[in-house]
């Protein structure tokens, strides 16, 4: 499964990677990713609100040699919550944090992790000013070479749209949203491919507090009739539309079952399942964000 899309900053980016969201402390996040890394995902997810960074960093300088792996055949991303009390000094700074927590000379994919800033309501129109201003420093970080690429999370048309038709902004190379059957947006999808931004989906699978989605009786026959898995299922379905994926797991058997996706669904089932009729959201809401 190393399947690449171009992004438009000109880096490939692996449309599958590992998702570390909740996975921490340092032996713990070693075990995981010796065994991701054994499995074959070379593309590594986290933030800094994951607290995990620096376990990472960690976890890599020892890891990558014993596969014979370089820096370069990593693809890490992580992300930064814009804050009201930011300015583009603390912006960098943090993104310097990052660097040091990874330990690494360059972050290949750095986002935007939500569109509104903590510390204000999300109807606050201060909230365009905090992206606005924390977008301005990592495009130049990009241009300095910290940052390989640049982009967003959880943003909806409107907000891309501040970034795509201004001439003073960057277009984001990603927007990484909740996406799955019960959640996905076609108008979203269709704007980001228009303009050049790749959609990568989290909560791919629901989460871990739910099994509603992973036990959806359509799901379900369609995995049983294929002789896969629910959850394969429903990485696939992304995954099937060039879409990236970011599952997370901590034990080896599920690690393992989430890469294991060279097999095809159907054109008939793509569209059973994007056609469900439950709908269901699990992580946040970006739409009232100002």
């Amino acid at each position: 499964m190393n399947a690449v899309f171009l992004l438009n900053t000109g880096y490939l980016i692996p449309l599958l990677g590992f998702g570390t969201y909740q996975i921490r402390g340092t032996e713990t996040i070693h075990n995981v990713l010796d065994i991701a890394l054994n499995a074959g995902y070379r593309h590594i997810d986290t933030a800094i609100v994951y607290r995990n960074e620096a376990d990472i960093g960690n976890a890599l300088k020892t890891l990558l040699p014993k596969y014979n792996l370089k820096r370069e055949d990593i693809f890490i991303t992580s992300k930064l919550v814009p804050s009201a009390k930011h300015t583009e000094q603390d912006v960098e700074s943090l993104v310097k944090e990052s660097l040091k927590n990874l330990q690494t000379d360059y972050i290949d994919l750095y986002l935007i992790h939500w569109p509104g800033a903590s510390g204000l309501q999300p109807t606050d129109a201060r909230n365009k000013i905090q992206r606005q201003l924390t977008w301005k420093v990592l495009t130049n970080l990009k241009k300095q070479g910290l940052l390989r690429s640049a982009g967003v999370s959880n943003f909806e048309v409107r907000h891309l749209q501040e970034f795509v038709d201004d001439p003073n902004f960057e277009t984001p190379a990603v927007n990484q949203v909740e996406w799955h059957p019960r959640n996905h947006n076609s108008s979203l999808l269709d704007y980001c491919r228009q303009k050049g931004i790749f959609l990568q989906a989290y909560s791919s699978l629901g989460t871990s507090g739910s099994s509603s989605l992973r036990e959806d009786p359509t799901v379900h026959k369609i995995a049983q009739k294929l002789g896969k898995t629910s959850v394969q299922v429903l990485l696939r379905w992304a995954y099937q539309q060039n879409i990236g994926i970011l599952p997370k797991a901590s034990s080896k058997a599920h690690i393992e079952e989430n890469i294991d996706l060279d097999f095809v669904i159907p054109d008939e089932d793509m569209k059973i399942l994007s056609e469900l009729k439950t709908k269901e959201k699990f992580a946040w809401d970006p739409q009232t964000v100002a």
